[in-house]
């Protein structure tokens, strides 16, 4: 299976990236590299470092993107680990970062990988799949407690400790080791009259065990932070979440940068050496056009926001 993602946002961000041709610019998450050869076009002596956990994506996407091979360098990696691979290619400051957050295309249609739960696969939902970790080990091996947590606060069920304590009781008869299994399990934890409202009962909980497995809100905060602060003045980071954890944790990293003090209000003069480090382009987050939401339904919970070094 080709690894496809149609790429969300795409003209904004590029317009909010606002790309020089000699720059060096850092995208986090390859994916289909969609937005990296957008990118690249756009780049005469400059440079992308392209970042990605699954190793497919990259093997496949080397490939679309061979006519610009000499202006891009791949890593097999987590983008939070980016500022440490940047040192290593004695890479100073930057000039842009892009970040979409969003699980891919790929991953979800291709069965194999175990994300989705409109069809029956094993329990993975990896996306380096080198990491020991996997659905099947979270929804086996975790006790009803944390469970409920990790369904609770990454997946804001106000079910999560019914759908935790049946998964505990459908394991003690049978390990669970299909997305299906899992699924039948969260569907019956609902009360029937409850149980379509809002859409598939199942798409917290997956999104749950999903952020857990991956751990995609770890760190988070510092990366943003981090990745903001390696920009040239000038620069822009711009990002793309796709649900209200990732999307909360951006708008306070960013809010937190553009500060110019973080004393306490009522402290007479100022000796937290606070400065100013941002300006936030986006006040509001860019979100797709009803155009985009017709060509791509997944983009319907996007939102971008963008912010400059000053």
């Amino acid at each position: 299976m080709e690894f496809r993602h149609v790429p969300v946002l795409l003209d904004e961000c590029i317009e909010g990236l606002n790309i020089k041709p000699d720059g060096i610019y850092v995208d986090g998450t390859l994916g289909g590299g969609g937005h990296s050869e957008k990118i690249l076009q756009r780049l005469t002596t400059g440079r992308l470092i392209a970042f990605d956990k699954d190793a497919q994506a990259i093997e496949s996407t080397m490939v679309r993107l061979s006519p610009y091979r000499e202006k891009i360098t791949y890593v097999h990696d987590d983008f939070k680990n980016c500022l440490s691979h940047l040192d290593e290619m004695e890479i100073g400051q930057i000039d842009g970062v892009l970040l979409d957050l969003g699980v891919s295309s790929y991953q979800l249609d291709n069965a194999e990988r175990g994300f989705s739960y409109n069809s029956d696969a094993p329990l993975d939902m990896r996306m380096d799949q080198s990491q020991r970790l996997s659905a099947m080990e979270v929804v086996n091996e975790y006790d009803e407690e944390q469970l409920a947590d990790v369904i609770y606060q990454y997946g804001e069920d106000r079910l999560a400790r019914r759908i935790a304590h049946n998964i505990v009781v459908a394991r003690a008869k049978q390990k669970i080791t299909t997305t299906g299994e899992l699924a039948e399990i969260v569907e019956n934890s609902y009360p029937a009259k409850l149980r379509w409202k809002g859409g598939n009962p199942c798409k917290r909980t997956f999104q749950a065990i999903r952020i857990e497995v991956n751990g995609e809100l770890s760190g988070l905060d510092t990366i943003v932070e981090g990745l903001t602060r390696r920009l040239n003045v000038g620069g822009r980071i711009c990002v793309i979440t796709f649900h209200s954890l990732e999307d909360r944790i951006v708008k306070r990293a960013f809010q937190y940068l553009e500060k110019d003090c973080i004393c306490p209000p009522q402290q007479p003069i100022c000796t937290c050496d606070k400065v100013k480090e941002i300006e936030i382009i986006t006040k509001k987050p860019i979100v797709a056009s009803p155009q985009e939401l017709q060509n791509n339904s997944r983009a319907s919970s996007a939102k971008l926001r963008i912010a400059q070094k000053i």
